[in-house]
């Protein structure tokens, strides 16, 4: 019972990445397929799955086709009722639904200004009105949620839940663009930086590179403010303390010295996404414990 995720590239699709975390972190089976949305075979890719035209799309282990996030969100809540998608209590419930439902189709000045970007931060860049109005929008609604009914955890419901992963790409924004927010804010900014599912998402996108990078402006570039990642970077020789990839357990065939060390991977993505951010990886973190 596998579904089927089709998605853009990570650094910069936010849609893609809520379709990602609400298969990745409710523990349900899944395999992503990137679509060519800079390469040019954005069309082509999303052609088996008519009528998609934008990503992501899902298919479902019987077959059905979603083409839109809250579609595959309520779809998902509706066929794992035993999962937390919602939190339980009727009155959080009806809130969490409705920050959700306004996240999906409303913070427009939000998006337009500040388009996800994952690789770094900006220095420097003066939010307008408009985007200071949905920051604030933001900041009413994740206080509410956290002052009555956040206790028990880091997140909007304490619990994670659908509504976090709807604004885990605003989190992201306001941590790319340096925008200002209160401490309730800042907290939970901070929570979606750490987790260890948002850092394996970013990790992944940094795998790639770009020449233009998308959604370029004219302002110094900033380390990422998120957790730092171990010292790491790809090697071409070396003695790997592992004899199979972390990950998949087939033969190694490249290898990075992470933390003054050396380990194997199976390929160069699975090497390059723990280069990017090893501490993300719980497979590899046990590795590097043994």
């Amino acid at each position: 019972m596998t579904y089927e995720l089709f998605i853009g590239d990570r650094t910069f699709s936010s849609w893609s990445m809520r379709g990602w975390l609400l298969l990745e972190c409710f523990g349900l089976p899944f395999k992503s397929t990137l679509v060519g949305l800079y390469s040019g075979t954005y069309r082509e890719d999303l052609a088996p799955l008519a009528p998609a035209r934008t990503v992501p799309a899902m298919r479902t282990p019987q077959g059905g086709i979603l083409t839109d996030s809250l579609a595959m969100a309520e779809t998902l809540a509706e066929a794992h009722p035993d999962l937390p998608f919602y939190p339980r209590d009727p009155v959080a419930r009806a809130l969490a639904r409705s920050i959700t439902c306004e996240m999906h189709s409303g913070f427009s000045a939000l998006r337009g200004d500040c388009p996800q970007m994952l690789a770094h931060g900006w220095d420097g860049f003066a939010p307008s009105d408009a985007v200071l109005a949905d920051v604030a929008r933001l900041e009413t609604l994740w206080t509410m949620a956290r002052e009555n009914h956040g206790a028990g955890g880091p997140w909007l419901f304490g619990e994670y839940s659908i509504a976090d992963v709807f604004y885990a790409p605003a989190a992201g924004r306001i941590a790319t663009y340096g925008l200002p927010v209160g401490p309730v804010a800042q907290a939970y900014v901070a929570a979606h930086l750490a987790d260890p599912a948002f850092r394996r998402w970013r990790a992944m996108g940094l795998t790639k590179s770009y020449d233009p990078m998308p959604y370029r402006l004219d302002l110094p570039m900033t380390d990422w403010p998120g957790p730092p990642p171990l010292p790491a970077r790809p090697v071409d020789s070396g003695s790997p303390e592992n004899d199979v990839c972390p990950y998949s357990g087939k033969a190694i065939t490249h290898l990075a010295q992470i933390d003054g060390r050396i380990f194997g991977f199976c390929n160069a993505f699975c090497r390059d996404k723990t280069v990017a951010d090893a501490a993300a990886w719980l497979k590899f973190m046990s590795l590097m414990a043994r």
